[in-house]
Formats: C-alpha cells, sequence, structure tokens
C-alpha cells in the first residue's frame, strides 16, 4: 500500500513533519477510530477521528479523541450556527475526496470550516487519518491546527 496520499501530500506541502503509521483497518467494525487505535496499540485518547458535519445545513469538519463523542449544539455555536448534524457518508465521500474510514482533514477537496477539540492540545502528538483506510499520520496537534486553520475549542 503506498503511502502518499493527498494527506500526506498537503502536509509536505505545508512543511509540516510528521510521521505515517499503517494498521490492519476493520471494514466490520462499529467505532473506526476506537478499532484503528486498538489496532496500532495506542492510546485511544491520541487517536483522533475526522467527522463530517453540516452546520445549517454547511460542511464542517471536526476533529476529536476517537473514544469521545461530539457536542452537536457546542459545536455549531463554535462556528457560529444554530444546529449541527452528522453529514451523510456518502455525501462526506463527495465533498472529502475520501472513503468513510480514510477521511483526513489534510487535503480535502473542498476546504471546509474545521474544528479540533481543545483536549488533543494536551498531547506532544496525536494520531490522525492519512487519507486511506487503514493509514495514519503522528504530528503535533497544533501544527496539525495551524495548516488546518482549525479552531480549538471543547466539543465533547
Amino acid at each position: 500500500m503506498s503511502k502518499t496520499t493527498r494527506a500526506t501530500l498537503a502536509l509536505q506541502q505545508a512543511g509540516v513533519s510528521f510521521t505515517v503509521h499503517s494498521y490492519d483497518y476493520d471494514p466490520n467494525a462499529d467505532r473506526i477510530g476506537l478499532q484503528a487505535a486498538q489496532a496500532m496499540g495506542a492510546d485511544p485518547s491520541i487517536v483522533l477521528k475526522t467527522l463530517m458535519v453540516l452546520v445549517d445545513n454547511k460542511p464542517a469538519c471536526v476533529i476529536l479523541p476517537s473514544d469521545q463523542e461530539v457536542n452537536l449544539k457546542k459545536l455549531a455555536a463554535i462556528l457560529g450556527g444554530k444546529a449541527a448534524q452528522m453529514m451523510k457518508p456518502a455525501d462526506a465521500e463527495r465533498i472529502t475526496g475520501y472513503h468513510v474510514g480514510g477521511i483526513s482533514p489534510f487535503g480535502q477537496k473542498k476546504r471546509v470550516p474545521t474544528v479540533l477539540e481543545q483536549s488533543a492540545s494536551e498531547h506532544a502528538e496525536v494520531f490522525i487519518n492519512g487519507g486511506r483506510r487503514g493509514l495514519q499520520v503522528k504530528l503535533d496537534p497544533r501544527a496539525a491546527a495551524e495548516v488546518l486553520g482549525a479552531k480549538v475549542a471543547g466539543v465533547i
């Protein structure tokens, strides 16, 4: 499997330091982020999941620890909206250009407002999807927020 994706290319072009990590992706897992953490032997609090949402029917991205759930009301407020809901998988794939289970916030087809859960900043490094199922990038969460232009806020 190639370890070069639009996500890794975007990080390279931005000059962000990262490492690439592969794992055995389980398409039948109930919670993809938790399965990734287990497969890599990593604490779920540092394996972040990328979720695509709609805030007042406009696409947005939220990144949070795989063992947490997003508070959609908080997320909507942070992005200046009234309501948020999860995006349908087919729409998430169309907007990002990635397949569900391999959606990365980096190198998406269309740049959307992004929020990074503030607890991620407590760690020196975190794992975030690298743009392919079974591929994660490990990097400083502050660098991730900077390259994404993400708001860092409490969304869990």
